[in-house]
């Protein structure tokens, strides 16, 4: 909950990039847009309860984002 998010986001991309990996096989896009989006939405929910006095917008969370991006999902094997 205290991590600095440089390195909170740095972690997360680590973790998306093995699930990317291990689950990214053809035709499993949609699953990895979904974990992707779910992932999005915790790592939101995770900051927003770090401030009892103000909440983050969905405004300010995406250009966090574009700042500290998350690894896009990916296709890594071919099975055709």
């Amino acid at each position: 909950m205290h991590t600095p998010v440089v390195q909170l986001i740095k972690a997360l991309n680590i973790r998306l990039m093995g699930h990317y990996n291990y689950y990214g096989i053809s035709h499993n896009t949609d699953k990895l847009k979904g974990f992707f989006e779910y992932c999005e939405y915790t790592l939101f929910k995770t900051l927003n309860r770090r401030n009892q006095k103000r909440s983050m917008t969905w405004d300010e969370f995406h250009s966090l984002l574009e700042k500290f991006p998350l690894r896009a999902p990916k296709i890594v094997f071919s099975l055709w």
